[in-house]
């Protein structure tokens, strides 16, 4: 039953929109979900062309980032080193 939920990408901005017509939040997933007993037509705008399988996400070149403008990254470190508490990896 949990593989038939239709989940929704729905913009942190509009949750509250999405909750107020009985979208659902799964924890697990970290995405709402239109429940069984909801109209489904509701939903429409956030669904996704296929919303009942997750899309694989797709690599996104930096230079199209800067120009979206509200994509946000993570800088990944290399090298890291975790510290313990007992003797700083920086001495």
């Amino acid at each position: 039953m949990a593989d038939s939920k239709i989940y929704l990408n729905v913009p942190f901005a509009q949750k509250d929109e999405a909750k107020a017509l009985g979208a659902r939040w799964d924890a697990i997933k970290k995405k709402w979900f239109v429940p069984t007993d909801k109209d489904v037509t509701l939903f429409t705008k956030w669904q996704a062309a296929s919303s009942a399988v997750e899309q694989p996400r797709s690599k996104t070149s930096s230079s199209k980032i800067k120009a979206a403008g509200s994509v946000k990254t993570h800088a990944t470190i290399k090298d890291f080193v975790a510290y313990n508490g007992d003797t700083p990896p920086w001495d």
